[in-house]
C-alpha cells in the first residue's frame, strides 16, 4: 500500500473514533476500514476544491495532522496558529480565535477535524472562523481534537 493511502486510512479511523467518542455506542472501526480509496480521498474534498479554484471565503471541513505549532498572533483579536497537513501536497495554516474560543492543547502529530472558512493562498490556504460568531451572522466553525469540539 502506498504511503498516502495508509495516511488517509489512519486519519479516517482516528476521525471515526473521535466522532464516535461523543456518542453512547462504541465506535465501529470496521465500517471505516471498509471505505473505498475514493471515499477516503473525498474527506478533504471541499478544501482541495477551494484551493484548486483559488477560492476564498468558502466554508470547508476536513481533517489532517498537526505538523507545526506557531506563535500566537497577538495583534487585535488573539489567534492560536498552527499548520495541518491534509494530504501529501497541501498544508493549511489555522488561525483559531482564542478570544472567542478555548485554546486547543495541541501537539505535533495530533489528528484534528475541522470546519471553518477557507482563504486561498499559494502555500495551501488559511482556515479561520473556527468558532461561533457572537452576533450570529457567520456560520459557526470548530476544531475537534481527541473527541472535544473547540469553538
Amino acid at each position: 500500500m502506498n504511503q498516502r493511502y495508509l495516511l488517509l486510512r489512519c486519519l479516517l479511523i482516528s476521525l471515526a473514533l473521535l466522532l464516535n467518542a461523543c456518542e453512547a455506542a462504541p465506535p465501529d472501526v470496521s465500517a471505516v476500514s471498509q471505505l473505498t480509496s475514493s471515499e477516503a480521498e473525498n474527506a478533504n474534498a471541499s478544501v482541495e476544491a477551494a484551493y484548486a479554484k483559488k477560492l476564498s471565503d468558502v466554508q470547508v471541513s476536513g481533517h489532517g495532522i498537526v505538523t507545526k505549532l506557531l506563535p500566537d498572533d497577538q495583534k487585535g483579536a488573539r489567534h492560536q496558529k498552527f499548520l495541518v497537513r491534509i494530504n501529501a501536497q497541501q498544508t493549511l495554516l489555522f488561525a483559531h480565535n482564542i478570544d472567542l474560543a478555548e485554546r486547543l492543547p495541541l501537539k505535533v502529530g495530533d489528528i484534528v477535524s475541522f470546519n471553518g472558512e477557507y482563504v486561498y493562498n499559494p502555500k495551501g490556504g488559511i482556515v479561520h472562523w473556527t468558532h461561533r460568531d457572537p452576533q450570529g451572522r457567520h456560520t459557526p466553525g470548530w476544531v475537534m481534537l481527541q473527541g472535544k469540539k473547540y469553538q
